[in-house]
């Protein structure tokens, strides 16, 4: 018998070995060397109870040694066999549950001792107390980093991605966190079937998009009842029927579903003899799911928001356009005739005449301009940010509307969008932002014009752009940047600059 004294520090070395990393696989290959370096045996091995929980094989040191080989004989040859070794096999306990079984053989100077046994069935208590804070450690590594995940989605889809970018989201997201080869995206056909509708893959994903799971296949059942279904091996798994099953291993299929809504099924396979998925990943991935399918369903209600709210801004755009056109066109109309009338009855100058002919084209000019500025708004993309200068202006004048209660007059004289580029369109932005602040503080304002125009030379003579900003609240004496003022009633803000 052994004095196991002297290998004592062996044993303590061993036992603080298996605690030395938090990492799952490297806690079970640090437990395995250290049981066979303790033993001195040729051979050791971890064979799991089970080995899908976490989604590893077995564990080994060096293999057995190779048979001889076989004498030369006339009969058929046999399979080689493994010459039979002494084996010394030891479980290990997490938790009350049986986690493995150590084995190790071939020891080299002999048998396996009662002190050999004894050594590392103490190796193995410690072993399971690693095993099980390795487990808990990569369990919340794992949820920490699908919470990560899923809201880093959730910012995604509400910051105002399209539909189609949203799903890509979701299925490029999803594939990464579950070391998928494949993120798909399935949604329900009109005759009963689904579709791939959106898929995000190492590899182009071009024959994978628009593959459908025809009706009468035994897993649709179940997806379009929402209901997730975990798949062991795609490529054989009777229950698959697409045409690229046979690329794919273990499948995770959840439902996108929220508020009894099914929006359609995730879809993470893996390549084929890719290893299986453990419990804690179906779970973590199916919460995901379920969060992406809120974050898809809140992203969808505020699209609706945004485009609802233009709609309405677009109707209040029309009443405004209706109101002013007949408005301006009546009294332009009642001009012209009072001046027909003057012209034939009165005697009036010609002088005269031409000045009120003049002011009536000036007029009608003036409508035409807020029509054209009205069409220009009506057509801007409902989601879509601005990208023309126009855009950008009658965007800050609706902001100031918002505040001011009702909208500001815009007109645009020359080719602001060939003639005006950056930075002096950014400069002017700036300076209508400002004017308009100080319109909307001043009392009693209730109406403010906004003009661009970009055909008012300097008075150097260079070409330049004038920004005019007026609005009727209170009497002022007029504000200028970088360029005149205009005196009346009310203030007036002007700015310029060369082009």
């Amino acid at each position: 018998m052994h004095d196991p004294v002297p290998r004592l520090p062996s044993l303590l070395e061993a036992v603080l070995s298996v605690g030395t990393d938090l990492e799952l696989r490297a806690t079970l290959q640090h437990i395995v060397d250290a049981a066979a370096e303790l033993t001195e045996a040729r051979y050791a091995a971890l064979d799991m109870t089970d080995p899908g929980r976490d989604g590893l094989t077995g564990i080994r040191t060096a293999e057995r040694p190779e048979p001889p080989e076989p004498p030369e004989s006339t009969e058929s040859p046999k399979p080689p066999e493994l010459p039979e070794l002494p084996e010394l096999v030891v479980p290990i306990h997490v938790d009350d549950e049986v986690f493995g079984d150590l084995r190790l053989a071939g020891k080299r100077d002999g048998p396996f001792t009662d002190e050999d046994e004894q050594l590392v069935r103490v190796l193995a208590t410690q072993a399971g107390i690693a095993i099980g804070n390795a487990r808990l450690y990569e369990t919340a590594r794992q949820r920490e980093r699908w919470i990560e995940g899923a809201a880093a989605v959730t910012t995604a889809l509400l910051s105002g991605e399209s539909a189609a970018d949203a799903l890509m989201t979701v299925a490029e997201r999803a594939r990464r966190l579950a070391e998928a080869s494949a993120g798909v995206i399935l949604q329900p056909t009109e005759d009963g079937g689904m579709e791939i509708v959106t898929a995000s893959t190492l590899d182009d994903p071009g024959d994978i998009v628009g593959v459908v799971i025809e009706p009468g296949s035994p897993v649709l059942e179940q997806l379009l009842g929402g209901e997730p279904v975990f798949i062991d091996d795609t490529a054989t798994d009777p229950r698959m029927t697409t045409r690229v099953r046979h690329r794919f291993g273990p499948s995770m299929m959840l439902p996108l579903q929220a508020g009894g809504r099914l929006l359609g099924t995730l879809a993470l396979p893996r390549r084929r003899g890719g290893r299986p998925y453990t419990a804690v990943e179906r779970l973590l991935a199916t919460q995901f799911a379920s969060q992406a399918a809120l974050a898809l369903v809140h992203a969808e209600a505020q699209h609706s928001r945004e485009r609802l709210a233009v709609y309405e801004d677009r109707d209040r755009i029309a009443r405004d356009l209706h109101d002013l056109v007949v408005q301006r066109l009546f009294a332009t109309g009642m001009m012209l005739e009072s001046t027909q009338r003057r012209s034939a009855g009165t005697g009036d100058t010609d002088k005269d005449v031409h000045a009120m002919l003049g002011h009536a084209v000036d007029e009608l000019q003036s409508t035409v301009q807020e029509v054209r500025t009205a069409i220009f708004a009506l057509q801007q993309p409902p989601a879509d940010a601005p990208t023309t200068f126009r855009g950008k202006v009658l965007r800050e004048a609706a902001g100031a509307g918002a505040v001011l209660g009702f909208q500001p007059s815009t007109r645009f004289t020359g080719a602001v969008e060939n003639r005006l580029a950056e930075p002096v369109a950014g400069r002017l932005l700036t300076a209508l932002r400002r004017a308009l602040t100080a319109a909307s503080r001043r009392a009693g304002a209730s109406r403010v014009e906004i003009t661009v125009d970009v055909t008012a030379p300097l008075p150097d003579g260079r070409p330049g752009v004038r920004l005019t900003v007026f609005d009727d609240g209170g009497a002022g004496n007029g504000h200028t940047e970088g360029g005149g003022a205009e005196g009346g009633a009310g203030t007036t803000v002007t700015w310029q600059s060369p082009l």
